[in-house]
């Protein structure tokens, strides 16, 4: 809520405001020298020992090695180090949720198919010597049409054919797909479609005239098989063995029917199709031993883990592989459709493990090492120095290192330029900063390469920018930071892409640094530095680095201490802000808010000690701050500075009419104005005394002498001309006037006039808005003529404007309000004449 409250303040066009007009200040010539100098020393630390053979020059004669040695190429081996830091490392571990999730799964899938398996009764439900298992299993679940087609076949051959071959099986080719159809001689459909062979002539005329067929039938071999084995055995045993065996087979196709509805509805309610009719077919024990496989590639599956960019169709393949050889080659089909559907990658990223190998990737990158021997040829005459020939010479210190004059001449003009900027800038702000708001410039901007030196990990360019935009503002504070930022990566060896996101952190908070009216805000608007920061250098990462597989967390490290940096120093800025007001006297919206609060000590003592002086101050405050708002000028500084212009009063309060009350005015009882006038003048330099001693700012106490200037105590002055009116003695008009000086700004100027004003508009009752403001430009337009506002640096349509406001904020404290009836101001005495009105009326 507050960050968009932030940015809507900085969206939001606002006036153009100018703080106190001063007079023409030259800059201090030491100071801008202490400024170039101290600046040069501090960050051009490159040039004082720059080798004249660096890398990329021309050898101007044949070096040889002093010395055999082994080189190791720091810079090089770092870059390869960091490089491996981001590279494309990644260390999977074992999720074991998805492992027990995968089991839990695989569990309800098996326990499903031993459920459907309970249903129907054991496999094979008849002794194999009287039917197969083959047939047994054909005769589960052939349709009924089939069945019934089989028994009436074998119930005619047991009637009527003699002793021999049962059955002559030849293939038919009768159709494509070996599908005929039964057809009665009505054209109605009888048997369904029977598959294969030919039943013998005799077999096929009996159920032909059994059903009154016209064609001849074709059946399948199973359907051949079933019947011989069926006729075999009716004619072996008793007519009442065989007749139990078409029972049972009948109850087993009643179950295998039950049994298929009970699982094709518990797998749409589970929501997949896995099991057939291949699960009703095993046996227990092929069963058991599928169900053992399936458990078993499961866990080698899981064991060696199943990674997320591993794609489907290649797992899948490892599992028909893993499912060879494990169970029975008529199951396969039925384990991998089980363990497709159960298995998933149980492999995730391991952070802690990656960050080490990282780690232990970054510490194996073999140190970059140049080998020379003695009186070998390190550069040729006339070759150009290459990176391994730089670093041999500079171990052997042949590299010429020195200082490199031209190069610290120019980085001096390059600082003297940077010097200038900010005194352009300060000129055209009109900001007419004192030599000591130029020194605390100078030492913030000294903080950022002082920093740098000491190995300092994280620049403080976002403290430089925060106070550098509360205390001067945001023009004056991107100034600096911009500055700082280019030149001091010309001077000093950095990282530049920590240098960018701490430079962009500093300019952003700079912007906003002085929208600020809170403690509160600030710490706010710390969070929102170090999250830009911490942006800002991620993304420069991206876009700069040639890593191609960068990984997120092996950067989000140094992201996040990057947005912690900021903060960090955002709070440091925060806490030494008090400090630096106070120590270099410096006025900020905070420090006015502050001030301003009523419960700051001075103040609650104007309250209780001089009442009337406390209101006076209230109403006047109301009228400054309305002029200044409308004529542009620093609404805090003036509303702050006019609740303390009168805290002098405080010395003696019964010497002032506001605070008498109605009560004797203690003046009549001096009878002497020259005593009085001494008391009234007191008020300033008391005021003075009191400001000091409670440590307000320079700018909140000259408010105190300027809103009076030089202005003559008028009503004293007069009292004595009239008592010395003959000329016995002369009247010095000086005497009568207060000390000064006259208003500096157009802030004082503003109170001085709402001051004047103040008792005048009170005074006025049934006034009109053109009577008002005849009298406040008359009271104007006298202290014009006495030269109280000739350095103030307002203008006469700017005070022609403020005699406006005046009247308006008048007429609103003013305003007519609709008169009470008697009757409601007494109810009680209202109800009593009701009552009597009542009982006259009974």
């Amino acid at each position: 809520m507050y960050l968009t409250r932030l940015i809507g303040k900085l969206l939001k066009p606002q006036k153009k405001q100018e703080t106190s007009r001063c007079s023409t200040q030259a800059t201090s010539p030491i100071l801008v020298v202490l400024a170039i100098a101290s600046l040069t020393v501090t960050i051009g630390q490159r040039y004082y020992s720059k080798p004249k053979l660096d890398e990329g020059t021309i050898a101007l004669q044949t070096i040889r090695a002093p010395r055999s040695a082994v080189v190791i190429d720091n810079k090089i081996t770092g870059q390869k180090r960091q490089s491996a830091r981001l590279g494309n490392v990644t260390v999977f571990m074992i999720n074991e949720l998805v492992n027990q999730r995968v089991d839990k799964e695989l569990s309800e899938i098996l326990g499903l198919g031993n459920q459907v398996r309970e249903i129907v009764v054991n496999f094979p439900f008849i002794n194999t010597g009287i039917l197969s298992t083959a047939t047994q299993r054909y005769l589960r679940q052939a349709s009924p049409e089939k069945w019934q087609a089989i028994q009436q076949i074998v119930e005619e051959e047991l009637k009527e054919r003699p002793p021999g071959p049962l059955l002559e099986t030849t293939a038919s080719t009768s159709s494509p797909q070996n599908l005929v159809l039964v057809i009665g001689s009505d054209n109605n459909f009888i048997a369904p479609t029977l598959v294969v062979d030919k039943l013998p002539a005799q077999a096929s005329k009996s159920l032909e005239k059994q059903n009154n067929i016209q064609t001849p039938i074709v059946i399948s071999s199973q359907a051949q098989k079933a019947i011989s084995e069926l006729l075999a055995y009716g004619k072996k045993g008793l007519f009442e063995e065989y007749l139990r065996v078409l029972d049972e087979v009948s109850e087993a196709r009643s179950l295998y029917k039950e049994a298929l509805e009970f699982l094709a509805k518990q797998q749409e309610n589970e929501g997949y199709d896995i099991y057939n009719n291949t699960l009703l077919d095993l046996s227990d024990a092929t069963w058991q031993k599928t169900q053992k496989g399936i458990e078993t590639v499961k866990d080698r599956m899981l064991a060696q883990g199943i990674s997320p960019n591993f794609p489907r169709q290649q797992w899948v393949k490892a599992v028909k592989l893993q499912v060879a050889g494990v169970v029975a080659l008529e199951v396969e089909d039925l384990a991998i459709n089980v363990l497709e559907n159960v298995l998933e990658p149980n492999l995730t990223k391991d952070p802690k493990g990656s960050k080490k190998l990282i780690e232990l990737a970054a510490q194996n990158v073999k140190p970059v090492k140049y080998r020379v021997r003695k009186n070998e040829i390190i550069v040729k005459k006339g070759e150009r120095i290459n990176r391994k020939a730089f670093v041999l010479l500079d171990n052997f210190g042949l590299s010429r290192r020195g200082v490199n004059w031209y190069g610290l001449v120019g980085f001096i003009c390059l600082v003297s330029e940077a010097v200038g900027i900010v005194a352009i800038v300060e000129r055209q702000l009109k900001a007419c900063l004192r030599s000591r708001d130029n020194l605390l410039l100078l030492l913030l901007s000294l903080s950022a390469p002082l920093l740098q030196a000491l190995r300092v990990p994280w620049s403080s360019l976002p403290a430089i920018g925060l106070l550098v935009g509360n205390f001067y503002g945001a023009t004056m504070g991107v100034t600096v930071v911009g500055l700082i930022s280019v030149v001091l990566p010309i001077g000093m060896d950095i990282d530049k892409i920590d240098w960018l996101a701490s430079a962009i952190g500093g300019i952003v908070g700079s912007l906003v640094a002085e929208k600020m009216r809170s403690r509160e805000e600030q710490a706010l608007l710390g969070v929102g530095v170090g999250l830009v920061q911490g942006t800002v250098y991620l993304l420069t990462t991206l876009i700069v680095r040639k890593t191609s597989g960068l990984l997120w967390y092996a950067i989000i490290g140094p992201v996040g201490l990057q947005a912690v940096a900021g903060l960090v120093w955002s709070i440091v800025a925060l806490g030494l802000s008090p400090y630096l007001e106070h120590l270099f006297d410096l006025i900020t919206p905070i420090r006015l808010s502050e001030l301003a609060n009523p419960n700051r000590p001075l103040l609650k003592r104007l309250a209780s000690e001089t009442p009337g002086t406390f209101q006076h101050t209230l109403f006047v405050a109301s009228l400054a701050e309305a002029a200044a708002r409308e004529i542009g000028c620093n609404v805090e500084l003036v509303r702050t500075g006019t609740l303390y212009h009168d805290i002098g009063k405080m010395h003696d309060p019964l010497g002032f009419i506001e605070n008498q009350m109605g009560g004797q005015n203690k003046h009549d009882e001096i009878n002497n104005p020259w005593v009085s006038v001494e008391i009234i003048k007191k008020h300033i330099t008391e005021g003075l005394a009191m400001a000091r001693k409670y440590r307000l700012p320079k700018a909140i106490r000259a408010f105190i002498p300027e809103h009076q200037g030089t202005m003559l105590i008028a009503y004293f002055y007069y009292q004595a001309k009239q008592r010395y009116q003959k000329g016995a003695k002369r009247i010095k008009e000086d005497y009568f006037r207060y000390a000064g000086p006259i208003p500096q700004s157009r802030e004082t100027a503003i109170v001085m006039l709402a001051d004047s004003c103040e008792a005048a508009l009170r005074s006025l009752k049934d006034a009109t808005h053109k009577d008002a403001l005849q009298m406040v430009k008359k009271i104007l337009r006298a202290r014009l003529q006495d030269n109280q506002l000739v350095d103030s640096g307002l203008t006469r349509a700017e005070i022609s404007s403020i005699a406006e406001i005046f009247v308006q904020v008048w007429e609103q404290y003013n305003h007519k309000r609709i008169a009470y009836p008697k009757a409601a101001m007494n109810p009680n005495q209202q109800k009593v004449k009701t009552e009597k009105s009542v009982v006259k009326s009974n």
